[in-house]
């Protein structure tokens, strides 16, 4: 005689319908996941254009960060990306680096840039800007940006003043190609 209670139960086959339901819920999870990160936490983008050479190169891939501004204000110097003014009529995002603060009085004369009367060093930017902008004072709930390849970017000194609302998040890591792996502070 045998005795039933030390003998451990055998797992029961599984059943098809079983393996179809858990299927589906993993990957049901996997996509709410997935669309969840890059929503509200972090996506990846790329650059289509040169207006940020010489510090981001055409067809660099890079991560956002979505969730740091909800925590802290952005800081001059962040390389940001963000829906265009509505009155440019376009629907890609732009990639541009932070210069004017609300308050700030910005202003570009002399292939110089001057942040509040003070001479700005810039080693990322491509070449002195060849143009005279400002003096101009950025408004509460705006941002100046400007490309680091100045003189062929279509930024804040052509279509004035980012309203903060249109803000996506803040560039941080570049994850291609290979050779330029890295973060972007």
């Amino acid at each position: 005689m045998t005795d039933s209670s030390s003998t451990p139960p055998q797992p029961s086959a599984p059943s098809g319908k079983g393996i179809l339901r858990e299927t589906v819920e993993t990957l049901g999870l996997s996509v709410l996941l997935a669309l969840g990160i890059r929503t509200f936490v972090a996506e990846a983008r790329y650059i289509p254009s040169g207006s940020m050479l010489p510090t981001l190169e055409i067809n660099d891939r890079l991560i956002i960060d979505k969730v740091s501004y909800d925590f802290g204000d952005p800081q001059r110097g962040d390389i940001v990306v963000f829906r265009p003014p509505d009155a440019l009529g376009q629907d890609e995002a732009f990639i541009k680096r932070l210069i004017g603060l609300p308050g700030d009085v910005i202003e570009v004369k002399d292939g110089q840039l001057y942040v509040n009367n003070e001479p700005q060093t810039e080693p990322y930017i491509a070449a002195k800007p060849d143009y005279q902008y400002g003096p101009v004072t950025v408004p509460d709930d705006a941002y100046l940006v400007l490309g680091d390849n100045r003189n062929k970017s279509f930024d804040s000194h052509f279509w004035g003043f980012l309203p903060a609302d249109h803000l996506i998040g803040r560039a941080v890591f570049r994850f291609w190609p290979p050779n330029r792996l890295g973060d972007l502070n």
